[in-house]
């Protein structure tokens, strides 16, 4: 057996690897439901998922068996775990780090990233997968924010964080502007199909062994025709150039990371998937790097235009100590 490329990273670094853990089947969902090795239940509320696929990670950190914990995030496989165990997370912008020794779920999405207790440490975190030559953190002076239509289906509490978190941007000088993003509304009909035939590339030969949702998701994605992805793919590319607009007049973009506070054990969550996807989908066909800011219920994503990992990361950082001073006043 061999470490993977990051760990070695870690180990250079001087970092005590713990262990691996459990996740999502494939990396390939995003509540940490799993048949085989029994879903991931929080370690402070033993009905309550975690969240995934990074699901194991997050109950490590959470219980305190780990200080951080290394995630990957395709969808949402960081911020959604992050969002539901009420840690803060980073997703790195799309090509950042080196993947030998690990395993794709689908390439055109696929991040690394961690989950951890405390803001004040995202800068120090993100050190091992940067790159060889970073540009230093620039001034952040302004943000958007979704306006209230997109929000339509998110938890009364959420929203409530949410508010928190663009009053804590506002306090630290940002300027804030409201946008509206209907548009978004389409980003999964992108996400789903490229994720999904992209992944059935990799584990072809191997569907039937996977549990029923995976499955047929993964024979859904080996269905769609070269004209159909081709057509999915110019539609990604579109997507991405607005985003790209968009970050360049507003440098910062915030919303939920996800609708909802808590997944329950056991509940019917066979329409939970796309309803998270909606907030997070977007960010990844931008490909953009992404902090999780945790909040008493739930938790918040800012995001930054490609490759601005340190300065994004400077300014969760900041966010994490005034949070702090707030709560000591």
């Amino acid at each position: 057996m061999h470490d993977s490329w990051l760990v070695k990273q870690l180990r250079a670094a001087r970092a005590v690897i713990v262990g691996k853990t459990h996740l999502h089947p494939l990396a390939y969902g995003i509540t940490g439901e799993n048949p085989e090795y029994g879903d991931c239940a929080q370690p402070r509320d033993s009905s309550a998922l975690t969240g995934g696929s990074s699901s194991g990670a997050a109950a490590s950190v959470q219980e305190g068996s780990a200080v951080a914990a290394i995630g990957t995030d395709t969808g949402g496989s960081v911020r959604a775990p992050a969002a539901l165990c009420g840690l803060a997370g980073y997703r790195a912008t799309l090509g950042h780090g080196d993947w030998r020794g690990g395993a794709h779920l689908a390439e055109s999405f696929d991040t690394m990233g961690w989950l951890f207790r405390d803001l004040e440490d995202a800068p120090f975190l993100a050190a091992p997968f940067a790159p060889a030559h970073i540009a230093p953190a620039g001034s952040l002076t302004s943000f958007a924010y979704v306006d209230d239509s997109f929000l339509h289906d998110c938890e009364p509490e959420v929203v409530t964080g949410f508010r928190r978190v663009i009053r804590i941007l506002q306090e630290l000088g940002l300027e804030a502007r409201t946008i509206d993003v209907d548009w978004w509304n389409g980003a999964v009909e992108i996400f789903a199909p490229i994720q999904a035939s992209e992944a059935a590339r990799l584990h072809a030969g191997n569907f039937d062994r996977f549990e029923p949702a995976i499955r047929d998701r993964l024979k859904w994605g080996a269905s769609l025709t070269l004209g159909e992805i081709s057509a999915l793919r110019q539609r990604h590319a579109d997507f991405r150039v607005r985003m790209d607009e968009l970050f360049a007049a507003h440098q910062l973009i915030l919303l939920p990371s996800i609708p909802v506070a808590r997944l329950a054990i056991g509940a019917d969550h066979s329409q939970t998937r796309s309803r998270l996807l909606r907030y997070t989908a977007p960010f990844s066909l931008a490909g953009v790097p992404t902090v999780a800011i945790p909040c008493t219920h739930g938790g918040i994503q800012l995001a930054a235009t490609r490759g601005n990992d340190e300065s994004l990361l400077a300014l969760a950082a900041k966010i994490g100590a005034q949070t702090k001073s707030v709560k000591s006043a």
